[in-house]
C-alpha cells in the first residue's frame, strides 16, 4: 500500500530544497553577468578591426588589447561552462532531495555531492572571473597610459606632471 509522507518530513524536505534554489538563483545571476562580459569583449574585438589609420604606437596598443581580449574570452568561456555545470548540480541536488526522500532510500549522499560539485563549480568560476577581471582592468591601465602619452602635449605644462597614485595603482 502507498503511503504518504506526513506533513512535517514535507515540509522539511521543502526547506531543504529552499538551499538549492538560493544557489540556482545566484548562479543564473553570475550566467547573465558573464553572458554580458562575453558580449562586451566580442564587440571590443570588432571595433578593434574596425580602426583605421594607425600609428605604430596604436598599433601596438591594440593588438596587446586584443590578446588580452582572447584571454578574457577563454576564461568567460570557460566560467561560463563550469557556471552552467554548477547550475545542473544545483539542480540534481533539489531533484535528489525529493527523489531521496520520497521514495525513502538510503542515500543522503547524493543530494550533499550533487550540492559539493554544484559549489565548487561556481567557486571555480568565480576565480576564472576575477582574473578575467583583471586582466580587463589592465587593459583599461594600458589605454588610459596611450591616451595621456599621446595627448600630454595639448594639456597646460603643470597639467603634464605624470600623477600616480601609487595607492591605487
Amino acid at each position: 500500500m502507498l503511503s504518504f509522507p506526513s506533513l512535517d518530513s514535507t515540509l522539511g524536505v521543502l526547506s531543504a530544497m529552499i538551499t538549492p534554489a538560493v544557489m540556482i538563483l545566484a548562479t543564473s545571476s553570475l550566467i547573465l553577468t558573464t553572458t554580458n562580459r562575453l558580449v562586451r569583449i566580442v564587440d571590443r574585438v570588432r571595433e578593434i578591426a574596425r580602426s583605421e589609420q594607425l600609428d605604430e604606437s596604436k598599433m601596438a596598443l591594440l593588438f596587446d588589447d586584443l590578446g588580452r581580449a582572447t584571454i578574457r574570452a577563454r576564461l568567460g568561456q570557460e566560467a561560463l561552462a563550469q557556471l552552467y555545470l554548477g547550475l545542473g548540480a544545483f539542480l540534481a541536488t533539489s531533484i535528489a532531495l525529493g527523489v531521496v526522500t520520497f521514495a525513502r532510500l538510503d542515500a543522503g549522499w547524493m543530494p550533499l555531492l550533487f550540492g559539493a560539485i554544484g559549489v565548487v563549480l561556481l567557486f571555480s568560476a568565480s576565480i576564472l572571473l576575477i582574473f578575467g577581471s583583471r586582466i580587463a582592468l589592465a587593459s583599461a591601465y594600458a589605454e588610459m597610459d596611450y591616451i595621456r602619452r599621446i595627448s600630454s602635449h595639448l594639456a597646460r605644462p603643470d597639467l603634464r606632471r605624470t600623477r600616480r597614485w601609487g595607492m591605487f595603482r
